[in-house]
Order: C-alpha cells, then sequence, then structure tokens
C-alpha cells in the first residue's frame, strides 16, 4: 500500500516572473522539509535544483524541475518552473502536471510580465491559483499599493491570508487572517480585521449553505472555515496572498502549511479525458485504469532519455506492459522512479496524483497518453505555443555534419518549444525557437553536451515567382552527336492561374478549347492542360513535357525561386521517329517554359504572415506606426484581461523576421506575439528590385 493515498497528495507550480526568487524558496522549502542538509542558492551554484551548466551561469531556471516532501502528514509534488518568457515552454508542461499555480511576486518590482502570463496559463487551465509575494523584507516595498494593484489586474478574489509583522528590514515575522487574535502585534500595516471579513466573503462564496449562516449574522470560526477555504480555491472565489522573505526564512513555513491544509488534492480538482470522442471526468482512483501523460522529457548524459508521467488514474507498477495512445505497439516500464531534483530514486509502484520518471523508453514522447490498453482514452493534448524566431543552420565541420541530426532531434525531443524543419525551396536547415536569448542556449548546449559546433544566419525568404500577363510559343530541342540525337518541338501557352478556383467547373473545354485533361496541383496552384490534337506529341511524351516544365518552376526563372499560380497548356508539337524521347521533351518543354515565362510579366511573391499581437493597452499606438513602417495591415483589435491588448495584423514575413526583438525594445519585454503563414502577395515594385538584385548577386557569389 502507498503511504500517502490521493486526499494526502498535494501537487504544486511555482510560476511567475524571472528573479522573483521561486528557486531559492523551493530549496529553502526542502530544506525545511528535511529533503536537503543545507539551504542552497542559484546564485553561488549550490542550489538543489539548478544543477545543469546552463542554470549556473544564468543564475535562473531553464527547465522546469520536480521535486517532493512531506508536510503534515502530507506529500506535496513540488514544480519549479522557469520564469523567463524564453522558456515558456516548460511552464507549460509543468502547469499540466499540477492542480495548484504558486504565482510568485518580486515585492520591489511588482506585477511584471511573466507575472501575468503566468496567472493567465494557470486560469487557462482551470488551476487552483495562490500567490506569494516575496522579497517583502526589501526596503523598496509598499505592499498596501502591491496588494491593490494585485486585485485590480488579477480580481478582488485575491485576499491576503498573511500579512509581514512589520515592514522592509524590519519584518520579523507574519500573522495569519484566518483567525486574529484579540491582541494584535505592533508593526501591521493593515487592518486585519477587514482582511478576514474579506477572507470569509471570499470563502462563502463557494458554499451557499455558509453563506446563508454568514449573512445572517452567525460568526463562522476557523474550524468551519478551514474545509470550505480549499472549495473557494477551487472555485475561485478565493486567490489566498502570502507574504515572505525567503532570504530570511519568513513566512515559508506558514506558507508550507498553507499549501498542505488549503491546496486541493487531485480528488479535488479532477481533469478531463476524451473517451470514444466524448469529454470525461477522470477519477483519481489508485484501483481504476491507468491513464498518465508525459508532461516533460529530459535526455540526461547518463542515463539517456528520461520521461516524466503524471498518473491521473489508476497505478503504474515496475516492469509494466502499458499502451501509448496512437500507437498500436506495447511498451514494458522497466525501470519507475521518483524525482528528487536530477536525482531518481527507484520505486515499485505510483499511484493516482504521483509525479513519477521513467527511463530508456525511446517510444513515449511528451504529451503522450499512457494507459493499460482497457480504453481507449486520451488526455486533452498539451498547447505548447508555436515557436517565432528562426535561424538557419549549418555544421561548423565535416565531423559536426555527422553528428548535427542526431543532436537536434535529441534537443526537440527535450523542447516541445524547438523545431528544426528543410526549407525545401531554400534548401536551408531551419532552426526556430522562442526567442534569440532560447537559440543561443540552443546552440551552447549543442556544443557543450553534444560536441557538435554550428553557424548560423537569418535564413532566406522563400519568395515564389509568378506571372502577371500571358504569352504563348515554341522551342524546338535538337541535338545530333553521332548515332542517335534528340529532337523535341513542343507549343505552350502561359497564363496566370486565379487563387480559389474550384478546378473541375474551372478547367473546361469552354475555356481551354480542345483540352484532353488537366492535371492540378494546389499546393502550387499551378495547372498542366493537355490540349493536344492530331497526335502532333505522342501521348507517351506528355508526362516529360509536364515533368519538365515542373523542374524549371522548382529552379525558378528570374530569382531562382520556386514559380507558382500559373497555367501551362501544352497544344501542339513535333517529334521525330527515331531521335524523340522523353529526355528531349523534358529540355524542350523546360526551355520554353523559361523563354515564355520571361515574357508574361514576371513577378515575385512575398509570404504574408499573420500576427496576433499582444501588449499593454497604453502601447497600441507605438506598435501600430511600428507595424505600418513594415508594410503591415491592422485587421482588427480586442481587449484582454490584465490592461492589454491583442492586435490582429498581417505583415510580410520578411519585415517581421526580428519582431521579436523590437516588440520587446518597444513595450518593455510586456509584450508578446504569434506568428504563422497566412499567404502569399506580390511584392511592391520598389521591393521586386532590391530582392532581385539581391538574388543576382547571391547568384555570383555561388559561381
Amino acid at each position: 500500500m502507498p503511504k500517502h493515498p490521493v486526499a494526502e497528495l498535494r501537487n504544486v507550480v511555482l510560476v511567475g516572473h524571472g528573479a522573483v526568487g521561486k528557486t531559492s524558496m523551493a530549496d529553502l522549502i526542502l530544506y525545511k522539509a528535511g529533503v536537503n542538509s543545507r539551504v542552497g542558492s542559484p546564485n553561488d551554484g549550490t542550489s538543489f535544483l539548478d544543477v545543469d551548466d546552463e542554470e549556473k551561469q544564468l543564475h535562473h531556471s531553464i527547465s522546469s524541475h520536480v521535486c517532493h516532501f512531506e508536510h503534515k502528514n502530507t506529500r506535496i509534488n513540488l514544480l519549479d518552473a522557469p520564469g523567463m518568457p524564453d522558456f515558456v515552454g516548460q511552464v507549460i508542461g509543468a502547469l499540466r502536471a499540477a492542480e495548484t499555480a504558486l504565482i510568485a511576486i518580486n515585492a520591489p518590482h511588482g506585477i511584471e510580465v511573466n507575472t501575468r502570463k503566468s496567472f493567465q496559463h494557470a486560469a487557462n487551465r482551470g488551476l487552483a491559483r495562490m500567490i506569494v509575494i516575496n522579497k517583502c523584507d526589501d526596503e523598496n516595498v509598499h505592499l498596501p499599493e502591491l496588494l491593490e494593484s494585485i486585485r485590480e489586474q488579477f480580481g478582488q478574489a485575491c485576499v491576503l491570508m498573511t500579512v509581514p509583522i512589520g515592514t522592509g528590514p524590519e519584518m520579523s515575522g507574519v500573522m495569519n487572517t484566518v483567525q486574529v487574535p484579540n491582541q494584535i502585534p505592533e508593526g501591521i500595516d493593515f487592518d486585519l480585521a477587514n482582511l478576514n471579513q474579506q477572507l470569509i466573503e471570499a470563502v462563502v462564496e463557494a458554499d451557499e449553505e455558509l453563506m446563508n449562516r454568514y449573512f445572517e449574522g452567525e460568526e463562522l470560526g476557523p474550524e468551519e472555515l478551514a474545509p470550505a477555504i480549499t472549495q473557494a480555491i477551487v472555485a475561485g472565489t478565493l486567490i489566498p496572498v502570502f507574504c515572505t522573505a525567503v532570504k530570511c526564512d519568513i513566512g515559508v513555513t506558514e506558507l508550507m502549511d498553507a499549501i498542505a491544509d488549503y491546496a486541493p488534492s487531485p480528488d479535488q480538482l479532477r481533469r478531463h479525458v476524451i473517451s470514444n470522442g466524448n469529454e470525461i471526468e477522470v477519477v483519481p482512483d489508485a484501483n481504476g485504469p491507468l491513464v498518465a501523460q508525459v508532461v516533460k522529457t529530459r535526455i540526461d548524459p547518463y542515463v539517456s532519455k528520461v520521461s516524466y508521467l503524471r498518473i491521473y488514474s489508476g497505478t503504474l507498477h515496475k516492469d509494466d506492459s502499458v499502451h501509448v495512445v496512437g500507437t498500436k505497439s506495447s511498451i514494458k516500464i522497466h525501470q519507475l522512479n521518483e524525482v528528487q531534483g536530477n536525482t531518481l530514486e527507484p520505486v515499485n509502484e505510483a499511484i493516482a496524483g504521483n509525479i513519477v520518471a521513467v527511463t530508456k523508453v525511446e517510444d513515449l514522447h511528451t504529451g503522450n497518453t499512457v494507459t493499460d490498453g482497457s480504453d481507449e482514452i486520451t488526455m486533452p493534448p498539451i498547447a505548447f505555443p508555436k515557436p517565432i524566431v528562426g535561424l538557419a543552420v549549418e555544421p561548423k565541420s565535416r565531423a559536426d555534419q555527422a553528428r548535427i541530426s542526431n543532436a537536434l532531434h535529441k534537443i526537440e525531443e527535450e523542447d516541445p518549444t524547438f523545431l528544426v524543419h528543410r526549407e525545401e525551396q531554400t534548401h536551408e536547415m531551419v532552426m526556430e525557437g522562442m526567442s534569440e536569448l532560447h537559440l543561443q542556449l540552443i546552440e551552447r548546449r549543442l556544443h557543450d553536451r553534444e560536441k557538435v559546433d554550428i553557424v548560423t544566419h537569418e535564413p532566406r525568404i522563400p519568395y515564389r515567382e509568378t506571372v502577371t500577363g500571358e504569352a504563348e510559343g515554341s522551342y524546338r530541342h535538337k541535338k545530333q552527336s553521332g548515332g542517335a540525337g534528340q529532337f523535341a518541338e513542343v507549343h505552350l501557352r502561359i497564363s496566370s492561374c486565379p487563387h480559389d478556383i474550384n478546378p473541375e467547373e474551372y478547367f473546361t473545354k469552354d475555356r481551354f478549347a480542345s483540352m484532353r485533361s488537366f492535371h492540378y496541383d494546389p499546393e502550387w496552384n499551378f495547372c498542366f492542360v493537355d490540349r493536344v490534337t492530331g497526335g502532333s506529341v505522342p501521348n507517351q511524351f506528355i508526362p516529360a513535357v509536364e515533368k519538365g516544365i515542373r523542374e524549371q518552376m522548382i529552379a525558378g526563372v528570374i530569382s531562382h525561386n520556386q514559380v507558382q499560380d500559373v497555367v501551362v497548356e501544352l497544344y501542339f508539337g513535333k517529334d521525330h521517329p527515331v531521335d524523340s524521347n522523353e529526355t528531349a521533351f523534358k529540355s524542350a518543354a523546360a526551355h520554353c517554359f523559361k523563354e515564355l515565362f520571361q515574357k508574361s510579366r514576371p513577378a515575385l511573391l512575398e509570404p504574408i504572415v499573420q500576427l496576433e499581437i499582444t501588449v499593454p493597452s497604453d502601447k497600441i499606438g507605438d506598435i501600430t506606426s511600428d507595424l505600418n513602417t513594415r508594410r503591415g495591415r491592422m485587421e482588427g483589435m480586442e481587449e484582454v484581461p490584465g490592461g492589454f491588448t491583442m492586435i490582429h495584423a498581417k505583415a510580410p514575413l520578411a519585415h517581421v523576421m526580428t519582431y521579436a526583438r523590437s516588440l520587446s525594445s518597444v513595450t518593455g519585454g510586456q509584450g508578446s506575439f504569434t506568428m504563422e503563414f497566412a499567404t502569399y502577395e506580390l511584392v511592391p515594385p520598389n521591393e521586386q528590385s532590391k530582392v532581385m538584385e539581391q538574388a543576382s548577386q547571391e547568384l555570383a557569389e555561388a559561381r
């Protein structure tokens, strides 16, 4: 039997802005719970949790870390998530594993950009929320004003549950507001009776019986409030706020007490799964069917791949065979471990509500649902944000060439916000991340851990070519060099292909006289029309004509970028009974297409991206002015919580490649955006000449 049943489990994730002291807080909690023999610090490299070389150098967490401790007969799994927005993927994964988000605020600095984002992420995922104000012992702290700001931005449900005794460096302890003592010590800047009333009103709002009794004038004691506090936190009518000074070990024990007493257990805040297409509630029963999800992947240099599983139902045993939903094969769990920072502690079983790690299972990936195979149950996918900053990447040496693919794949495995793909048109390998810093750390990790060095540069813009007019003509390919030669003649007509057509309705004999057949490619918006009459081009050579055209389209004509949005009609040709073959017709078609393309008013197309930009509402004017300089087009805006506005816009990709840097500068780091491909549009003539000049220069350098 497990030592702690589900009711005695708590899963809490520490989130918030960077430099708040989250990792120092977690280190102190582990020390006070007897897990550590000393108090560590990320600043001097002695932290129990931040042990990676990159974290020691940055003095910041860049990965989420899992640890556990016992307090008041409760097992608490604590996840420490990074505070830098560059590593938001680690935050998203950690939030999926927890029921409670403990949002940390830096008392001297107030509500910062990642404070808002963390609060909103937790709210969007339906988690219970608590707020901890750290560094309350700083000289530049004005708690009453800060609390007012917290309630203004996060709602009136935010109520102080502990208040400092003494201000700034004179802070000597904290006092609980659940029960106000008759004798109030000196040095408290708050009206405790008023705070107690706010707390009671927030609690009874989630319990109709208590509410009726309270408004009838009945006095509610702490023993009645205690169980109702958890209910109110789950309902969101109460977001308790705690004050701490980690450096002086003030308020941390009271915070640990509150987590054990009031944070919901997995049974009090249940998750939903998809079963047979329907959304159902999963009951965290240790005896129920197994349902677990991979919330994090880590590539360890000593034990290889480590997959972190949050168990939502059932019990997972060492040596169990389990089913990975979406695959046909079963996998065997040879090693099952509890996680204590970077240390794995072997266990034989883990029940619903717990977080464990399994090693060396290559078929497990972040987001996978694991079951016992009895039902096809799927946890909702983990919605990681898409990367927005890209760099073209090349191996530095031949030795790096052999290792780069495997090295990048490992990093993709452990970081869902990092992607690598090969751009077919530019033939470049492009790596994408959340920021320039994110990609710089990837580059450092490749060097330090994988012994791979790379060279990076801005990726080429994948322009496209098209025509705005039409032309027709012929080309004869004739080659004789002794023996059988080559002969082919093709007559083509080229024109623009409209967007959003129904091919079956558009390509008809009324529009294309004598049409025999057509081949439409929706990806390129290209159509090859066969209008040959009288067998002037033998049927066996017509596929070669289309192939020659396609190969020339891929190579490009005026700027070496792929061609799209064209219709090419083959209507006449000539062959030779001996010298004609597929190679000859392919060559004739490519040359004919190239000549006619240049006569059909060729033009360049540029990729246009859809932007959703979230900024403080007082920065809208600056953002719209900046977008105008980037040839951006505003499409609308909407208010979002916390005094922010989301702007919807379109802009050319070429002008927003480094937008993350500019947005951060304009908004003081408070803005964020998403970007995805929308369409291709014609490049303005003045811009087209610049692109053509650059393409000619690159071609000359390549020669």
